[in-house]
C-alpha cells in the first residue's frame, strides 16, 4: 500500500513524493506575532500541503517552502497591482495551490484577504451570484479573484459589483517585480471570515494576527499535538473550520496535511477514510455530523470496512460546525469498528468564527460523552402531572480552549449557576474585532469584552453542553420548543434523512403561532404524499405534543449556508414569500 509522509522515493518518484510528517525543524505552537511570520518559520522545514484528486492520488505536494516563495511573488505583484496595506482582497476558496499562495501573499501585502464560497450544488447560478454580490458589497474590495472555471458566474459577479476581477491563473502569470512590503502588526487585521448566515445576513469577521494565533497556539495545546500526527481534511476553505482549522493551524503549527476537494469528498465520501488509512502516523480529521453520516450510509451496502480500511491510527476524530448528533456517532462506530476505529478518537469541539474558530474542545481520549436531558428543562417549562417523561440527548463539547472563558448568563445578563440551560458568552483573546463596517451588529453581540455566541448550552464540571441555538426557538403558548426536537422526529421515519426537515414557528391566519415543518418529498403519487403528511403531522404531535403544519416541498428545495448546514430563517422566508411552493395535495 501507498502511504502518505513516505519521504524516501527515489528518481522520478521523488518529485511527486508527500511532504513528510517527520521534520527536523523544532516545532513552535502558533508563538508568532503576525501569520507571515509563521509561515517564515515553517518554510525551514520539509513539511507541507499535499493536494490529492478525486480518487484520492497524489496530484501536488506544495511544501511551505515553496508555499512561501510562491506567496511573495504574488505579494510583489499585488502590490505592483495597487494593492495597499488594509486593502480588501476577495478570493474564491477553491482548495489548491493558487487560493493557498495568494492568500498569504495577500498577507504578505499588508492586505486582508477575505475568502469566499465556491458554488454548492444547490441553488444554481443565479443564487451564487447573489451570494458573492452580497459579500462583495460588505467587504468592499478593491480586487477580486476566482478560478478561470468560475469567469461566468464570479466574473459577472464582479461586473456587476463594479469590482476588477481577476483569474488565479492570469493574475499569478503576470511578472513579480521585487519590492519592499510592510511589516504587519500583530494587533492589526489579518483577514476577514465571513460567517455562514444562517440566522442571518454574512457578516464580515475581523480577525487580528494576535487572536488567530492565539487560538491556534490553543488548538495545538488542546490536541494535544504530536510528532508523529498528520492531518487529512475535505473541509471547504471558506469556512472556518476548514481554513483556520484545516489551513492557517497547519501552517502556524507546522504540520503536514492531505487535502481532498469538498466536491470530491461529496462524490466519493470514502475517498477521506483511504487517505487516512494510508497514513502511517497518526491522523487528525475533522468533519461535521454529516460527513460521517455520509460514510456510515455508504457502508451499510458495502463489504466489512476491514476490508478496505486501517482507521486504527486515527488519534483525533473531531466534530463541529452543527449539532452533534450521538445516534449519527454511534452508527459511524458501528460501521468502522472492525476497521480498527476506536470511539474515544472522537473530539466533540465547539466554536464559531467570531471567536476565530474554538471556544471548547474535548480532551484527547474521552470520546463522546452525553446527558440525557428532561423536554421541560430544555424549554423552561414545568413538568406536566402525568405526561411521561421525554429526554434528549445533549453532547459534551469539552472544555473552554487555552485562554478562554465560558460564563452561562440568562437573558438578563446575569451569570447562572451549574447546569442551567441559558445563553453561552464567551471572552479571551480570540474573539474578533468586530464585524467589518457594521458597528450596530458587533454592539449587538458583543458588551465589555464578552462575546453573545446567540446559542444556548449549560456548564457541568466544567464542560460545556450545547442545547440549540437562540434564534431558532420556536416558541408556542409560552413554551419553547427546539426544532432540532422535531426535525429529529421526522427523521426517524423510513425514508428521510438530516436535511429533508426544517422546522420553524409561523403566525397561522387565525392570529396564533404554530410550528411549520417543511419537507422534502420523492414521490408524486398524490394519495402516497397525503399518507406522508398525515403520518408526518401525528409523529410531531407524537413527540412533542404540538398540532403543526406541514409542508411537503421538492427535493433540494430547503436552503443551505455557505458551510452546507440548514438555514432555517431562510427557509421561513422563502416558504413566507411564496419562493418556496409545496406540493399541492388533493383532498
Amino acid at each position: 500500500m501507498k502511504t502518505l509522509g513516505d519521504a524516501n522515493m527515489t528518481g522520478s518518484q521523488s518529485m511527486m513524493a508527500p511532504t513528510p510528517t517527520n521534520d527536523a525543524l523544532p516545532r513552535r505552537f502558533s508563538d508568532f506575532e503576525t501569520l507571515a511570520q509563521a509561515l517564515d518559520y515553517a518554510a525551514r522545514g520539509a513539511r507541507g500541503l499535499n493536494f490529492h484528486d478525486a480518487r484520492g492520488n497524489l496530484a501536488r505536494p506544495y511544501p511551505f517552502a515553496e508555499l512561501r516563495e510562491d506567496a511573495l511573488a504574488c505579494a510583489h505583484r499585488l502590490i505592483a497591482h495597487g494593492v495597499k496595506p488594509q486593502d480588501r482582497v476577495a478570493l474564491v476558496a477553491e482548495t489548491g495551490a493558487d487560493f493557498a499562495q495568494l492568500f498569504f501573499g495577500i498577507v504578505y501585502a499588508g492586505g486582508w484577504p477575505v475568502p469566499l464560497p465556491l458554488p454548492t450544488s444547490f441553488g444554481g447560478k443565479e443564487s451564487y451570484i447573489d451570494q458573492l454580490n452580497v459579500q462583495l458589497t460588505s467587504c468592499d474590495p478593491m480586487l477580486f479573484l476566482f478560478p478561470k472555471e468560475l469567469e461566468e458566474m464570479a466574473g459577472e459577479s464582479g461586473r456587476q459589483q463594479k469590482v476588477e476581477s481577476i483569474a488565479f491563473e492570469d493574475f499569478i502569470a503576470r511578472e513579480a517585480i521585487s519590492c519592499d512590503l510592510p511589516q504587519a502588526r500583530g494587533d492589526e487585521v489579518c483577514y476577514l471570515q465571513y460567517s455562514s448566515g444562517s440566522t442571518r445576513f454574512p457578516h464580515g469577521v475581523a480577525v487580528t494576527h494576535h487572536a488567530l494565533l492565539s487560538n491556534l497556539a490553543a488548538h495545538s495545546h488542546g490536541m494535544e499535538l504530536q510528532d508523529s500526527d498528520r492531518c487529512i481534511s475535505w473541509l471547504p476553505w471558506y469556512h472556518d473550520m476548514g481554513l483556520v482549522g484545516c489551513f492557517l493551524s497547519i501552517v502556524a503549527n507546522q504540520v503536514s496535511t492531505d487535502y481532498m476537494k469538498t466536491e470530491d469528498f461529496a462524490r466519493r465520501p470514502l475517498a477521506w477514510l483511504d487517505l487516512i488509512s494510508r497514513n502511517e502516523g497518526t491522523s487528525i480529521s475533522y468533519s461535521p455530523t454529516f460527513g460521517y453520516d455520509i460514510c456510515a450510509r455508504r457502508m451499510s451496502s458495502q463489504t466489512k470496512a476491514q476490508d478496505r480500511f486501517d482507521l486504527s491510527r486515527w488519534r483525533l476524530a473531531g466534530n463541529g460546525a452543527d449539532m452533534i448528533r450521538p445516534d449519527v456517532m454511534q452508527s459511524f462506530v458501528d460501521a468502522f469498528a472492525d476497521a480498527g476505529f476506536s470511539p474515544k478518537a472522537f473530539l466533540p469541539s465547539y466554536g464559531l468564527a467570531e471567536a476565530t474558530l474554538a471556544v471548547t474542545i474535548m480532551p484527547p481520549g474521552e470520546g463522546i460523552i452525553v446527558e440525557l436531558v428532561e423536554e421541560t428543562d430544555l424549554s423552561g417549562g414545568d413538568a406536566t402531572e402525568g405526561r411521561p417523561h421525554r429526554f434528549r440527548s445533549i453532547v459534551n463539547c469539552g472544555k473552554p480552549a487555552r485562554d478562554m472563558v465560558v460564563e452561562i448568563r440568562d437573558e438578563d445578563g446575569a451569570p447562572l449557576g451549574e447546569r442551567q440551560i441559558g445563553k453561552v458568552w464567551t471572552t479571551g483573546p480570540s474573539l474578533m474585532v468586530g464585524y467589518f463596517r457594521d458597528q450596530e451588529a458587533t454592539d449587538a453581540c458583543m458588551v465589555d469584552g464578552w462575546l453573545d455566541t446567540g446559542d444556548m448550552g449549560y456548564l457541568s464540571d466544567g464542560y460545556l453542553y450545547i442545547v440549540g441555538r437562540a434564534k431558532d426557538m420556536i416558541i408556542i403558548n409560552g413554551k419553547n420548543h427546539w426544532p432540532q426536537d422535531i426535525e429529529w422526529a421526522v427523521e426517524q421515519l423510513p425514508g428521510f434523512k438530516q436535511g429533508d426537515i426544517a422546522a420553524f414557528a409561523i403566525t397561522t391566519p387565525g392570529g396564533e403561532e404554530a410550528p411549520a415543518v417543511l419537507v422534502h418529498c420523492r414521490t408524486s403519487d398524490n394519495d402516497e404524499r397525503t399518507r406522508l403528511r398525515d403520518q408526518i403531522r401525528e409523529r410531531v404531535r407524537a413527540i412533542t405534543g404540538m398540532n403543526c403544519v406541514v409542508e411537503l416541498v421538492p427535493p433540494r428545495t430547503l436552503p443551505r449556508t455557505s458551510s452546507g448546514k440548514l438555514s432555517r430563517s431562510k427557509a421561513r422566508n422563502l416558504y413566507l414569500t411564496g419562493e418556496i411552493r409545496p406540493y399541492d395535495i388533493a383532498a
